[in-house]
């Protein structure tokens, strides 16, 4: 039973890989401190939780759900224009997905043929490559460099390129790199997109997970955007509701009645229970979210701080729930070797930055998912290793 070409494509080797080294450390009785994966460890606020208590008591809400709920469209647009300033009509600019990773991983189905090109960030979340090897396109990577602030450099596209390819990733603030982007530079990228016809897919997850007053803007703030792209966001960050599976697209209408029309031939929609969820989210108290932030920032804090003080220097990221990470001074090491001995000597488990793109080479992706005192033990169990000298 031969399998398809894509899935050989495919591959999550180095997750796969920290996940049985991790195993093998906890059976010799060593804690593992994972923070590898970005899955929030704090619970949604109580009035999430109830909603979706109430709405489990309905019995209209086991249906087939179809298309996102109309309440649901609306205070997603009236979240955008109190938060963005951007005015969304509910009826055909925004779509309601399972997850943003959900509109993440079809959209590619929409739009590219086998051979064609898209534009992906390198390092990148992996589900932007991945939906590109599942539509059997080709990827064209843009490398995402400390020198650029992170940001794709849009002039070094070689023009042959950009007038091949019909769609362009971005995620700010960034999974990994954990870095931003400002009004100019989505102004700058929607005259490139307007000017190759290509379609900006923006995931802006991480947005309300900023520090030190800063606030992320979105691509749709940028004058001429809707007419050339969307914009994913999730509620898993934001609102602890990882295991919800509630995101949305927003955006250019004939993108997402493309991206609809993907999604109503493989499945039947959100849970009308998740989506009640969706909407004491958005149209309730936000001081959770708030709250959330902060807890993220103490976090950034202990752990930058704490390797600086075993002289590892971090940059000190204004946004997300990621630490990139440039490996210590003095290790010459692949970044993959570093992290399989971090882990086997110390059980403190991140990934290497080659999980995200041969442009990750020589950093870790530390993920802010555990509480301070875990991540100061972190910290310890780290300083004892970088002490013995030991070279992967």
């Amino acid at each position: 039973m031969e399998k398809a070409r894509r899935i050989q494509n495919m591959g999550s080797a180095i997750f796969n890989e920290m996940e049985e080294l991790k195993k093998k450390v906890e059976q010799r009785g060593v804690e593992v401190i994972n923070l590898g994966v970005g899955s929030p460890d704090r619970p949604p606020a109580q009035h999430i939780i109830e909603a979706m208590h109430k709405a489990l008591d309905n019995l209209d809400n086991y249906r087939y759900p179809l298309v996102g709920q109309l309440a649901l469209r609306q205070a997603v647009a009236n979240w955008y224009k109190n938060r963005f300033r951007v005015e969304l009509d509910p009826a055909d600019e925004v779509l309601v997905l399972m997850g943003s990773q959900d509109g993440l991983a079809h959209i590619a189905m929409a739009y590219i043929n086998p051979g064609d090109i898209a534009l992906i960030p390198d390092p990148g979340y992996p589900i932007y490559a991945a939906s590109i090897v599942l539509a059997e396109g080709e990827i064209y990577p843009m490398p995402l460099l400390a020198k650029n602030d992170f940001l794709p450099d849009l002039q070094a596209i070689p023009q042959d390129v950009a007038r091949q390819a019909k769609l362009l990733w971005v995620n700010y603030p960034n999974n990994p790199v954990a870095a931003s982007a400002n009004r100019q530079f989505f102004a700058e990228l929607v005259n490139f997109a307007r000017e190759y016809d290509i379609v900006v897919c923006h995931d802006i997850a991480y947005c309300e997970l900023a520090f030190d007053g800063f606030e992320p803007v979105s691509f749709l703030e940028a004058p001429g955007a809707k007419e050339v792209g969307i914009e994913f966001y999730s509620l898993s960050k934001t609102y602890n509701m990882a295991g919800c599976r509630i995101g949305f697209a927003v955006g250019n209408a004939g993108v997402l009645e493309a991206l609809n029309r993907i999604k109503t031939n493989i499945d039947y929609g959100v849970f009308n229970v998740v989506q009640k969820a969706g909407i004491a989210a958005l149209e309730g108290p936000q001081d959770c979210v708030r709250e959330n932030a902060e807890y993220y920032r103490r976090r950034r804090d202990v752990l930058v701080d704490g390797l600086a003080g075993l002289g590892w220097e971090v940059p000190r990221p204004n946004a997300s729930m990621f630490v990139w990470a440039p490996l210590p001074k003095g290790y010459n090491c692949s970044c993959r070797e570093f992290a399989l001995k971090m882990l086997h000597s110390t059980g403190v488990l991140v990934i290497p930055g080659t999980a995200f793109g041969k442009m990750g080479e020589g950093y870790l992706r530390i993920a802010l998912v555990r509480d301070e005192p875990v991540l100061q033990e972190a910290v310890r169990r780290i300083g004892e290793f970088l002490r013995s000298g030991e070279q992967a």
